[in-house]
């Protein structure tokens, strides 16, 4: 089943109640389904508040667009792709061949000096904070990854379930990074700092040659409201606590 982009809001009160296979969302006395017309269900009472504000949020007109929560939680209910855990994890682990911060350039200079002085620290980080070699490269084939790097972050992306893994993919794939990904998973890094990390080049491009404007801070602004909402779905999806405190009200 398609969503459209739009359409007109259809309910005026959101809540959350809690049933057997979790909390779901009722707009006025309809409960929520997917695109594939399963029961809206999600495992903790704090994701369901999160989802239940971002439709209490829409005006006259309901933006799927802006409702990244929503959309995170279809895909896990649904599973469009029929993937199980195992290749979730290898689709995460296989961005380290590709991963945005181990590209490096040699020409122009003043990039190559902005890559090293940024993504260095970064990629540090992880090896530190992982125990493990990443590196970076020139060639256009990219770095050497070793497999044992590989199978350590194959062995910790299997502690995660597979809501927050569907979650993890997500920001992986907004930022094209997944060394980015996982230090803002663990904060270690903010969702400004890993979108302006992951569009290294191009901001140097921007202050080089300038911009459109409004085009520019249209697409910052979707990808840190992405890399947020993925980042967020992926804590509220590993916390087992319910909310004690009633934060929509009806």
């Amino acid at each position: 089943m398609f969503l459209p982009p739009e359409r007109k809001r259809f309910y005026q009160n959101v809540s959350i109640s809690q049933g057997e296979g979790g909390f779901e969302i009722n707009l006025d006395h309809r409960k929520l389904k997917t695109p594939h017309a399963k029961l809206f269900t999600v495992p903790s009472e704090a994701l369901a508040i999160a989802v239940a504000t971002e439709w209490d949020s829409q005006k006259d007109t309901i933006k799927f667009y802006t409702m990244h929560l929503t959309t995170l939680c279809n895909t896990a209910l649904d599973n469009p792709t029929q993937r199980n855990k195992t290749q979730l994890i290898r689709a995460a682990v296989k961005f380290l061949e590709t991963d945005t911060v181990c590209y490096r350039v040699e020409e122009p200079a003043a990039l190559a000096e902005l890559q090293k002085n940024e993504w260095d620290p970064i990629v540090a980080w992880a090896e530190k904070r992982y125990n493990v070699a990443i590196g970076s490269s020139t060639s256009i084939l990219g770095p050497n990854i070793p497999a044992s790097t590989k199978e350590t972050f194959i062995t910790h992306l299997a502690s995660y379930n597979m809501w927050a893994l569907q979650g993890i993919e997500y920001v992986i794939t907004q930022l094209k990074s997944l060394i980015l990904s996982m230090g803002l998973i663990d904060r270690h890094i903010t969702v400004e700092k890993a979108v302006l990390l992951s569009r290294l080049e191009e901001e140097y491009q921007i202050q080089r040659w300038g911009n459109v404007e409004w085009a520019h801070d249209y697409d910052l602004c979707e990808l840190r409201a992405r890399a947020a909402a993925g980042t967020l779905f992926v804590h509220l999806c590993s916390e087992s606590s319910t909310v004690k405190h009633k934060l929509l009200q009806d």
